[in-house]
């Protein structure tokens, strides 16, 4: 049974899926340690890597008890999150296959030591909402609308969608980014709400089909970064 990690705040429709799906949920519970629009998201807090799962200090205090419930083995992050970037994206980093990337000048330490234990190679980026930023498609391919991301995971030879900026809602902002909108579980990559609205909704379809994946998503409403969805189970992002 997979476990995944959802902001507290996503819509009903997409918990519905997961659970119908035989899926366990720990939902992500909003703190006043970051700002408002990203208070319960998942990628703030957390950042999965290989099979580990390293949590914020102050997200861990509010979903222990689950975490022990469910038998969800986990690392405590060792720096504080701040209220505003770049001291709340300590946690946002990806890892795609053998990389893991974020602006390594914040990413927590427990995180890096985790990504050296595992022989992951670093990539340095500017942009500190990685995972924000980063659809994980497979171990050798990803989706994202950060032009600086797509020159710097093509350079390392990963097959990079790039896809307009915008299009994602996001509470408090023009947009969100396709990243937080979505996530990997199993054979599908599911989009937390209406992915027919993006203009590049298309060229999407045809790059998860491309990749011998379904594409799952929710007509009833708009699409939406919530702090993307992270699974606890081998090979999932």
């Amino acid at each position: 049974m997979s476990c995944v990690f959802i902001a507290e705040n996503a819509n009903e429709n997409l918990k519905a899926y997961f659970i119908n799906n035989g899926c366990t949920l720990i939902e992500i519970k909003k703190t006043d340690s970051v700002y408002e629009a990203v208070s319960c998201h998942t990628d703030i807090y957390m950042c999965k890597i290989g099979n580990s799962i390293v949590i914020s200090q102050e997200q861990l205090e509010k979903i222990k008890d689950m975490l022990y419930h469910h038998h969800i083995s986990y690392l405590a992050g060792t720096d504080p999150l701040g209220y505003k970037y770049p001291e709340n994206i300590k946690y946002n980093g990806v890892q795609i296959g053998k990389y893991f990337i974020h602006n390594t000048k914040y990413t927590d330490a427990k995180i890096l030591e985790t990504a050296e234990l595992y022989g992951l190679k670093i990539i340095h980026v500017k942009q500190g909402y990685s995972k924000c930023n980063i659809a994980v498609i497979d171990d050798n391919s990803a989706i994202t609308s950060d032009k600086g991301l797509y020159r710097s995971l093509t350079e390392h030879g990963f097959d990079v969608l790039l896809i307009q900026q915008g299009h994602v809602k996001l509470k408090g902002f023009d947009y969100g980014f396709i990243g937080g909108a979505s996530g990997k579980i199993e054979n599908s990559i599911v989009f937390n709400g209406n992915l027919e609205e993006h203009p590049d909704f298309n060229k999407i379809q045809a790059f998860i089909s491309s990749k011998g994946l379904q594409l799952v998503y929710f007509p009833q409403y708009p699409l939406e970064d919530i702090g993307s969805i992270i699974t606890a189970g081998e090979d999932e992002q």
